[in-house]
Parts: C-alpha cells; structure tokens; sequence
C-alpha cells in the first residue's frame, strides 16, 4: 500500500483533495491511503508515508519539511491542481515522485 500524507493549516482543506485522490486510485486499482493532518502534526504523521505532500497554505515550510524527512519525497502540491482539486494530477505525480526516488 503507497500511503500519501497530505498537510495544511488545519488538516481540513486537504479533506476534498484526499477524497479525490482516493476516487482515482480506485479507478486504476491502485492500494493506496492518503490522510490529511495540519501542518503542525506532520513530523509525527510524515514519518511512516511514502510521500508527503503540503497544501499551498504552507508552502512555505517545505525546506524545513523536506530536511526532517531526507530519504522521502516531500513537495508542495501544484496550486492549479489544488485549486481545481485534480486528485489525479496528485496521484499521478506521487506516483513519479516514487519511481524516481526508488530508482
């Protein structure tokens, strides 16, 4: 199971972005679990996902994101498809991020 970690400012606004996500994942048949927390919680909740993901809100915390977890992919999502709440584009772009860091 890939397990995607999703955080924003309160863990509410990435709630429909998961729902998304997981609705993809569905259609392609893909094991996956994504969470939402807040920001605040994400060294706790980061440290057994395959990829984490911040919300545009708090964008500007990945460096420090990125160095608490070094051997995983951590990224802002892309504001268009936050904004258009495109639960494909995310999966899909988790999905590369994966195959580039196993690879």
């Amino acid at each position: 199971m890939t397990k995607i970690v999703l955080v924003c400012s309160a863990g509410m606004s990435t709630s429909l972005l998961m729902n998304k996500m997981e609705e993809y994942a569905q259609t392609i048949h893909l094991d996956l679990d994504v969470v939402a927390y807040p920001i605040a919680e994400v060294n706790e909740k980061g440290q057994d996902a395959d990829v984490v993901f911040l919300g545009p809100q708090v964008r500007f915390n990945l460096n420090k994101v990125q160095q608490a977890f070094p051997d995983k992919p951590v990224e802002a999502i892309n504001i268009q498809d936050y904004g258009m709440m495109n639960g494909k584009n995310v999966v899909k772009h988790a999905l590369e991020l994966l195959e580039k860091n196993r690879g």
